[in-house]
């Protein structure tokens, strides 16, 4: 992973010095809470349901053992409500689950001194009160972490997809040129006050595994016929309550000049994006309704920077170099330690078979462990399991792990021949469940439980169709499917690129659901990005495991020997899902969700 130079720490440092004076001044009453507002997002300091939420920068997914060490700290010894706070916020909770009538799980006691990971590879704190967000800032600056850009109307953490680097479809590594671009925008003036948030994703292996037609701006290393080394460029992708599939305004972009190229797209946002409307301000709103126009305003300002400006964020050789040197591959030595697993097993077998991939390197894997199990919410990891997890990452991946966007954790550099070991170590901790690109690895937000902006609770939905799909010969059974919620119209939690999407929706205040079905996010598996389109009005959280039961019993009963989901349902037609998923309504939520 990149090694942080001394530069690069002071800038963190003064940085939290910074932020800390912000809020002692806010605290003495010299700063509004208005005036706070943009320098506390801009650090990543949202106030939720509850409490003030934590946004912390995982730049590209990549993260050390002493990293998490630091963010179990910060779990343990800060993400702690009040007694008054966690009571009114238990009661509340419990009224909620309480107006939802059929859903078979109790209300669950809210859980803290946890990390949340996130989609987007950030980690979520929910519960550290802002009285305390100067120390926590403090102690992630020490190792080289913090919020910077994680909120606000700015360029956001930047996404590569998980495997680069190591993986066998490589066709270049894409970290040292998301690490040049992550230093060139942060604190730029051109990406601090932009119209909206904006997301980019690099993904520098054959197939997409990062979805990026569903960013802002979404870079898929390429090389031209002579070999030449660039981008193919997409920009306008997004979800939110208008999904749009990302334009490709670049064939190819001469990896040299990315950061002049992003610069016009930028500079063209500034003009002409929407500032009166919040939701028409996304750069996918205007490139949807410029379409050609908005293509040909990048590619004139991209000109006037070659041409009149002097192309002065040219990436040289040397600069490309000296920021790949910080990527060099550590020092691999086995962990050689001793392993009772039965290797011919079927639970180890099925465990190499879904969360083990190969590697670059002869003798080398890639180990996915999966947060997606019976207790925790998708992405959630408490203290002493992310304490645990740096050990892991010490003892088997030269101490150096990566997150996810479908919110697991990757172990970069273990051997193979400590496979047994490391499968052994997982599963005493509950992560090595072989469940990796199946339907029990669903993507889900925090939803409701946590998020101020969200409709509705997606985390209660999670955990019962955790519980419902515990049998392991069902799930393989079934096959790979991506099910992804969200607890809002934002789509944090993906929806509309999933094979099956849940989004949460109000209706007269009470929690509701809608089920999509044949989203697609660009992968191999799933096809060109897509959005899934709707099985009807949307259903009561009782009726939500029952549908998505009677669409996969649809899919076992109607699918072809060996077919995935995905593929059955494209060959079909969406018609006898739609069906299946209606004629599962609970006759009292079917009245309801009808006369809508």
């Amino acid at each position: 992973m990149y090694r942080y130079t001394d530069f690069d720490k002071a800038f963190v440092r003064q940085r939290a010095a910074q932020f800390r004076d912000q809020l002692d001044r806010w605290q003495r009453g010299e700063l509004s809470d208005e005036e706070l507002l943009p320098l506390r997002l801009q650090n990543g300091w949202y106030i939720q349901r509850y409490a003030p939420m934590a946004r912390i920068a995982v730049p590209y997914g990549e993260i050390s053992s002493t990293q998490l060490r630091m963010l179990a700290h910060i779990a343990r010894d800060y993400d702690k409500p009040d007694a008054e706070l966690l009571a009114h916020a238990q009661a509340t909770q419990d009224e909620l689950q309480a107006a939802q009538p059929g859903l078979t799980l109790a209300a669950a006691p809210l859980k803290y001194g946890y990390g949340h990971f996130t989609t987007r590879t950030n980690v979520q704190f929910n519960w550290i009160p802002i009285t305390k967000a100067a120390d926590v800032m403090d102690l992630l600056a020490s190792v080289g972490m913090h919020g910077i850009q994680t909120s606000g109307n700015a360029m956001r953490n930047i996404n590569c997809e998980v495997y680069e680097g190591i993986a066998e479809d490589s066709i270049a590594d894409a970290r040292p040129f998301a690490e040049i671009l992550r230093q060139w925008s942060t604190l730029h003036p051109e990406f601090a006050f932009l119209p909206r948030k904006f997301k980019m994703s690099f993904n520098g292996s054959a197939e997409d595994r990062a979805a990026t037609s569903w960013y802002d701006i979404g870079l898929q290393m390429t090389r031209s016929a002579d070999g030449e080394l660039g981008f193919a460029v997409k920009v306008g992708g997004g979800m939110g309550r208008t999904p749009v599939i990302g334009a490709v305004v670049r064939e190819f972009l001469p990896w040299h000049q990315l950061l002049n190229y992003i610069e016009a797209v930028i500079r063209v946002y500034n003009l002409y994006g929407r500032r009166d409307n919040k939701y028409k301000a996304r750069i996918k709103i205007l490139v949807k309704a410029e379409g050609q126009k908005f293509i040909d305003a990048v590619e004139a300002e991209y000109q006037a920077i070659l041409t009149q400006d002097g192309a002065p964020h040219t990436i040289t050789q040397a600069e490309l170099d000296r920021v790949s040197a910080n990527f060099e591959v550590p020092e691999l030595k086995p962990a050689n330690l001793p392993s009772s697993v039965k290797t011919d097993g079927q639970l180890y077998q099925r465990w190499l078979q879904q969360n083990v991939r190969g590697h670059r390197l002869p003798g080398m894997r890639a180990v996915t462990l999966s947060f997606k199990r019976v207790g925790f919410a998708p992405g959630d990891a408490d203290a002493d399991t992310i304490d645990a997890l740096a050990q892991l990452a010490d003892q088997f991946s030269a101490g150096e792990a990566r997150l996810s966007h479908e919110q697991n954790l990757l172990l970069p550099w273990v051997f193979e021949s400590d496979l047994p070991a490391l499968y052994e170590a997982a599963r005493n901790l509950g992560l090595a469940q072989p469940n990796i690109g199946l339907l029990t690895d669903m993507i889900a937000c925090p939803g409701g439980d946590f998020c101020a902006l969200a409709n509705a609770r997606s985390l209660p939905i999670a955990a019962a169709l955790t519980e419902r799909y515990q049998d392991l010969d069902e799930v393989f059974d079934l096959g790979p499917i991506d099910l992804h919620m969200s607890g809002c119209i934002n789509s944090c939690g993906h929806h509309h690129s999933g094979h099956i999407g849940i989004l949460g929706v109000d209706k007269d205040g009470k929690e509701w659901y809608q089920v999509s079905l044949g989203g697609a996010d660009g992968s191999t598996l799933s096809g060109p990005a897509i959005a899934g389109k709707a099985v009807g009005p949307s259903f009561s959280a009782a009726e939500v495991p029952d549908v998505i039961e009677a669409v996969l019993t649809t899919f076992r009963e109607l699918r072809k020997p060996g077919e995935f989901f995905i593929d059955a349902l494209r060959r079909i037609g969406q018609d006898p899902f739609k069906a299946a998923a209606n004629a599962a309504r609970h006759p009292k939520q079917a009245e309801e969700a009808l006369a809508d």
